[in-house]
């Protein structure tokens, strides 16, 4: 059976073309590797061609695409075999809508409030205006409305198979709602002339069984649709008769029937763009197709998690990573609710069960504790891992590079607000609007509060997003945490300092609303369902705003360092000391212990290899910013002008530079396309020159044309090689400071996690490009050759992916064999002394009498001729004091020169002397 903790686990992403059964064919291989769990991918039934799997559509059924059930069970079968535990990446937050593959959504969109999944969708019926009924607005169409229906684009038909009349916009299914069906088969009948016939006489009689409003109802719809697929003779006069709603330009009668129509259904169709302004249904973040489930909702959340219960059930399922928890509109309940459903399922045979969040924390934000949860999936740790590695001396130079160039202090906070402005007023202003008219509804509804306008509440409320600092807070029902009472109190001050109009109480109304307090003992009374929703939902809104902003925009806009524009890091950090690194590690041990440790996912911006090259351009800083000064005229003559504008930018211009080295790979044939991709993305992620809502195609064809000049040898053949000498030695630098983040990665407290195929060197770019597909078996064919390596041979053959190997699998190996050590080992720190004690990291791993020394160099260019020459051991000046650990060799101090004999990284096997034990003992007790 695989452990209860994961020794390590490995992400597979499942795609029609990396299936359920390629999946199971990989297993011997990761169980040689050292994985004890698969961690895969969402496998539930998902959109038709989802190369994620976050659009599910059904949480109840296998996604088909990935060899269904059947597929599934040989998945599993295959992970039992080998003794792997799964663990699967769920997303209770959220489905795929539209089109016509989803139960849930098509049944609200044909039965609207009365359909029994409205209320697992959080939608504001009432917010369409101009709609004597409510409805949710549908941003499907490539063009306005009117356009789309004198085009002939939508069109009604009929299913004779099911009884049902459906409108269809391609591939969009819009039921009609059976109400309606009473008027829709009267004026078929009368365009088919078809009023004499014994089959027209059936379905006029069919039309006039059900009358008063709203019938059919539910109840009896199933009649009426069977009794109309019954009628003989029925179907042909009804494809005659659709031609009364066959709208088109030149049919200005049936434009206008099949118009009014459409109007009386629980739906509104519009152009995408009114999605920026008036949709009116929670979506995951500002993406249309994805809307957001309730699953505070028992029958809910008992309904998304049926499989999910089922396979934990069958000893099939080990664990959970969740989706996006940010999005629940209460993680404590949804956690309690969880662990009660793991509980049922699991019966007599109750066992522990590992369960991670994936949770963007702040800096020093903490994560809330939430039951069953053994922490994050490891974003916090990756930055960590990225800030003690990096150079923090090198940092300030690159500071004033990126204020010469930008034109703009290195501040972040500046660059972040310009962002969630523009977020704000452009991708999520639906969502600000509904909250905006929740807040002024509270203030309308009692005499004391109804003086603030709904302009300044949005106003103000527009203030606090725009200083929040972090993800969200965690509000329940019954009201806030002291810690998060703490940060509204001082957004509230932050947003009140930038506010320029009378105050007249309207921060503290604010303030008052977003804690619940308005509904104490002794307040004016107000809507006590409506200000809990507003509390609530604001907490919904600001997790998709800060990520759209930051992650989304910022990360594309400031480019001081890219190795630092990570998920979940601080692009404008200084770096870490080793000496908080220990800190840090040393509370993770106490409060996190079982956390994931990630290095590089199928969200990181860049691959984990990449950002160790660029992270050395902190090391030197001189030469990079004569290299980018020299490379900025030579490649002048190929930027595209056209009157003031540029392409690309000069900041963009820097960013690709850095990307360039980052990405290096010149023989790979599909080099330069994907470049380019990643320079069209990240174009209209920073939202400057161009956007994905408003693409400018001059700016955009620009920047295709100038990396297509500065790889053509004929016209830059000075910069490609001074590119390539440079790409060279950040090759060298960064395959140092790889080796050193994996070291950290499988030996710091927490679970390792490997994302697919970077057990080789790993130089993706963001998605799509870290999706790729992997070659499992030239890994595999590998593997057996690095089992007794010879590591200086892999040395001289550094650019070769089998040094890399060769150390993960070593590290895995001492992770097996040593798995108390590092599940549920103490943490401490070792002192390092010496010219180059600021150059090494040191710590012990120690569980009773057993114990693990891992040393990892750091800073390389000064031991490397700046990226010239691998390191000699006999550079690193130092030593390490071992004392109170029992080395076969009886040493107190290790000189660092023998420690890196092999690598610049090393773990030791050693035993804690008895004396070391006691005084630990005595230190314990004193904390």
């Amino acid at each position: 059976m695989p452990p209860a903790i994961p020794i390590a686990t490995y992400r597979l992403q499942l795609t029609a073309d990396f299936d359920f059964d390629a999946a199971a064919r990989v297993a011997p291989y990761l169980k040689a590797l050292g994985i004890s769990h698969v961690y895969a991918s969402p496998f539930m039934k998902a959109r038709k061609g989802s190369t994620h799997g976050y659009d599910v559509v059904d949480h109840t059924k296998f996604n088909p695409e990935l060899g269904g059930e059947a597929g599934f069970m040989r998945f599993s079968e295959a992970l039992k075999q080998h003794d792997l535990g799964l663990i699967l990446d769920f997303v209770p937050n959220h489905v795929g809508v539209h089109f016509s593959d989803n139960p849930w959504w098509v049944d609200v969109l044909e039965w609207g409030q009365a359909s029994p999944h409205a209320v697992s969708f959080d939608i504001d019926w009432d917010q369409l205006p101009y709609r004597a009924r409510g409805g949710v607005l549908l941003p499907i169409l490539g063009s306005s409305y009117g356009q789309a229906l004198e085009r002939g684009e939508i069109e009604l038909r009929y299913d004779a198979g099911d009884g049902s009349f459906s409108a269809w916009y391609y591939e969009h299914r819009l039921p009609i709602a059976p109400e309606r069906y009473g008027e829709v088969l009267r004026t078929i009948v009368r365009d088919a002339g078809a009023d004499e016939r014994a089959a027209g006489r059936a379905l006029l009689a069919l039309s006039a069984r059900y009358r008063g409003l709203r019938h059919p109802n539910r109840n009896e719809a199933p009649g009426l649709k069977a009794a109309l697929k019954a009628i003989d003779g029925g179907t042909d006069i009804i494809a005659r008769g659709l031609e009364a709603y066959r709208a088109g330009e030149h049919r200005p009668a049936q434009t206008l029937a099949l118009h009014h129509l459409l109007e009386r259904q629980n739906y509104k169709l519009g152009h995408w763009r009114l999605a920026s302004s008036d949709i009116n249904y929670r979506r995951f973040f500002d993406v249309n197709t994805l809307a957001g489930l309730r699953v505070e909702d028992a029958a809910t959340f008992e309904a998304s998690h049926s499989l999910v219960k089922r396979l934990i059930a069958e000893d099939r399922l080990q664990g959970l990573r969740l989706d996006h928890i940010d999005g629940l509109r209460d993680p404590a309940q949804y956690f309690h609710r969880l662990r009660r459903l793991i509980r049922d399922a699991q019966g007599t045979k109750a066992k522990p069960f590992y369960m991670v969040v994936e949770k963007i924390l702040g800096e020093d934000e903490k994560l809330p504790r939430f039951a069953g949860v053994h922490g994050t999936t490891g974003y916090e740790s990756m930055n960590v891992i990225s800030h003690v590695l990096v150079d923090s001396n090198g940092l300030d130079p690159l500071n004033e590079v990126w204020r010469q160039i930008s034109n703009q202090s290195p501040q972040l906070e500046p660059v972040l607000r310009a962002a969630k402005r523009r977020v704000l007023e452009t991708l999520l202003t639906s969502e600000f609007t509904v909250l905006a008219r929740l807040l002024a509804r509270i203030a309308s509804g009692h005499y004391s509060t109804r003086d603030y306008s709904a302009d300044s509440l949005r106003q103000a409320l527009e203030l606090y997003v725009l200083h929040f600092p972090v993800y969200r807070t965690y509000l329940a029902s019954s009201g806030p945490t002291t810690h998060d009472r703490a940060l509204i109190n001082e957004t509230i001050a932050r947003a009140r300092a930038d506010w320029f109009a009378a105050d007249e109480g309207i921060f503290d109304f604010l303030r008052d609303a977003l804690t619940m307090d308005l509904l104490k003992p002794g307040r004016p009374p107000h809507s006590a369902p409506r200000v809990r929703r507003f509390a609530l939902k604001v907490q919904q809104f600001t997790g998709p705003m800060m990520a759209k902003s930051l992650e989304d925009t910022t990360f594309y806009r400031y480019h001081r360092l890219l190795a630092l524009n990570e998920v979940g890091g601080d692009p404008a950090a200084r770096g870490l000391s080793v000496d908080r690194f220990h800190a840090m590690m040393t509370a993770r041990v106490r409060e996190w212990p079982h956390g994931m440790t990630s290095t590089a996912t199928h969200d990181t911006k860049r691959g984990e290899d990449a950002r160790a090259r660029i992270m050395a351009l902190a090391e030197i800083p001189g030469e990079w910013t004569s290299a980018v000064a020299r490379w900025k005229v030579l490649n002048a003559p190929q930027l595209v002008l056209d009157g003031e504008t540029r392409a690309p930018s000069a900041t963009f211009e820097y960013m690709l530079y850095q990307a360039l080295l980052g990405a290096w790979e010149p023989d790979d044939k599909d080099f330069v396309a994907r470049i380019q991709a990643y320079a069209l993305k990240a174009a209209r992620e920073g939202k400057q020159e161009t956007s994905w809502l408003n693409p400018l195609e001059p700016y955009e064809a620009g920047v295709q044309t100038f990396l297509a000049r500065i790889f053509d040898r004929n016209v830059s053949a000075e910069f490609l090689h001074a590119l390539q000498t440079l790409a060279q030695r950040l090759a060298l630098l960064g395959v140092l400071n790889a080796l050193s983040q994996v070291t950290l990665k499988a030996t710091m407290p927490g679970v390792p996690d490997f994302y697919q195929g970077t057990e080789f060197w790993d130089f993706s770019l963001v998605d799509p490009d870290n999706r790729r597909p992997v070659d499992f078996a030239k890994r595999a064919d590998a593997l057996p050759t690095v089992e007794t390596p010879d590591w200086s041979a892999l040395v001289r053959n550094w650019r070769d992916s089998r040094l890399k190997l060769a150390w993960t699998r070593h590290l895995l190996r001492l992770r097996n064999e040593m798995a108390d050590i590092f599940t549920d080992g103490d943490y401490q720190p070792i002192e390092v002394s010496g010219p180059h004690h600021d150059h090494t990291i040191a710590f012990a791993r120690r569980h009773g009498r057993d114990a693990a020394i891992v040393a990892a160099a750091k800073s390389f260019a000064p031991f490397t001729q700046g990226g010239r020459a691998w390191p000699r051991p006999e550079a690193f000046e130092g030593a390490i004091d071992v004392a109170g650990y029992a080395l076969p060799g009886g040493e107190t101090k290790i000189q660092l020169s023998t420690l890196f004999a092999n690598l610049p990284v090393v773990v030791l096997k050693a035993r804690v002397t008895s004396a070391a034990r006691r005084n630990h003992k005595r230190a314990r007790l004193h904390t």
